[in-house]
């Protein structure tokens, strides 16, 4: 199998796997918040949450995209993985973290009662990140991006400095 590491480390593993947790679950406790409020009585509690969950899911992905286009300029021109890799790197850059700075936008000022729209911005956001969550699922499990080579069952620890295919 052939693989490219990653070289965006922390403490030997790849750095955007780890960071992009925190956007990805902030934003589904937005929706889920949002959803409560929506279908629910109009509570502003569920809305004030939402809207910071969002606020915190809007910086995580700032700071996970950082890593993972380090990464993508590490890819070879050419191959599948590039383009995947931009598919998924713009999806979620541009389109969800900019529906969701929309969304965002537009409940800014009255946050306990958002319009609608700022509701259905993020509700678009949310399902395209599944789009994009999966493609970076292929880059990883079906293309071998930020996976180390010879990476198997009995590497040693990623902390030890030596390769996966140590002896």
């Amino acid at each position: 199998m052939s693989s490219l590491a990653s070289r965006a480390k922390v403490l030997g593993h790849a750095a955007h796997p780890m960071l992009i947790v925190v956007p990805l679950g902030m934003f589904i406790g937005a929706e889920v918040f949002d959803g409560l409020y929506y279908f629910g009585e109009r509570n502003p509690t569920w809305a004030t949450v939402a809207y910071w969950m969002t606020v915190v899911g809007l910086v995580g992905g700032a700071v996970a995209s950082v890593p993972g286009w380090i990464d993508w300029f590490a890819i070879p021109s050419g191959t599948r993985a590039k383009a995947v890799g931009l598919v998924h790197g713009l999806g979620n850059s541009v389109g969800v973290l900019g529906l969701y700075g929309a969304s965002w936008w537009f409940r800014k000022d009255n946050y306990t009662n958002p319009p609608d729209l700022a509701l259905l911005l993020g509700a678009i956001a949310f399902a395209l990140s599944g789009v994009t969550a999966w493609l970076g699922g292929e880059l990883v499990e079906r293309l071998g991006i930020g996976v180390d080579p010879g990476a198997n069952p009995n590497a040693p620890n990623s902390l030890s400095g030596q390769p996966a295919t140590h002896r």
